[in-house]
């Protein structure tokens, strides 16, 4: 008892209790400050796992747009593939409705022909070759006329591309009621 004696005589007791809240409160500081830790560290743990989900979801939209980019390549080259093929179908349109004219006016003269074989087939009608009409007063005053004689197969939409005239022109200067021609007739063209 000496020892116990020996401290309430170095310390009164109102000593004695201050030392004991202090230390308490210490001891609950502590516990405090390691409550505060531990929250601490799980708002850290609870950040470092919301980044790395965040990491995550920013390397599959890398990669989404590198497959969109891909995705973007392929579209266009196919899209430049699609208009080459419809400028060849557009081209091959122009073809068909030139062939479709000419054998338009083919018919025109097979048709024409018959007449005529018919015609000439009858005693009483008798054919008179054919002459080109007058040119108009604008093809006159400029200068001599071109003129083209009609060879078997040629149509009057051919002869007109040949020479960059219209077919209306063509027939206005050889004062043609339709698009009929005939072998060895000779048209207006237009001017030397």
């Amino acid at each position: 008892m000496k020892g116990g004696n020996c401290v309430n005589k170095l310390m009164p007791r109102s000593s004695y209790r201050i030392v004991t809240v202090i230390c308490g409160v210490l001891l609950l500081s502590g516990c405090v400050m390691a409550e505060k830790y531990d929250a601490e560290k799980a708002r850290s743990l609870n950040f470092q796992r919301l980044l790395a989900q965040e990491e995550k979801r920013t390397g599959e939209l890398d990669s989404e747009v590198k497959r969109s980019k891909n995705e973007l390549t392929e579209y266009e080259a196919r899209n430049r593939e699609l208009t080459a093929q419809l400028q060849t179908t557009q081209e091959q349109l122009a073809r068909m409705q030139e062939e479709a004219e000419a054998m338009k006016e083919s018919a025109l003269l097979e048709r024409k022909a018959k007449g005529d074989m018919k015609r000439s087939l009858t005693p009483t009608h008798k054919s008179l070759p054919v002459e080109p009409g007058p040119t108009d007063s604008s093809l006159a005053s400029i200068g001599s006329p071109n003129v083209h004689v009609v060879k078997p197969g040629e149509t009057l939409y051919r002869i007109s591309r040949r020479y960059g005239v219209a077919v209306d022109k063509v027939k206005k200067w050889n004062k043609l009621p339709d698009d009929i021609i005939e072998v060895g007739q000779r048209l207006i063209v237009g001017q030397e």
